[in-house]
């Protein structure tokens, strides 16, 4: 799993992502990221690197119960 930026623009990626979302409800925003994630998680293709790139995003909330999340 790649930890260090990997791409040029962050920035805008972020503003790519902010606009696809504008408009949406909360649960069409919900489906919007389900979407994407599935087409990233095809994008990088290996079970390995998808389940380390899970384990970074949930290792934050790990420690803490419900209520603090």
């Amino acid at each position: 799993m790649k930890t260090t930026q990997n791409f040029t623009d962050h920035d805008a990626f972020y503003e790519q992502l902010l606009a696809a979302h504008q408009g949406l409800s909360e649960a069409q925003s919900a489906q919007l990221n389900a979407r994407l994630i599935l087409l990233l998680a095809n994008q990088v293709g290996e079970q390995r690197v998808l389940a380390e790139c899970v384990a970074a995003a949930r290792a934050p909330f790990a420690a803490q119960s419900p209520r603090q999340a």
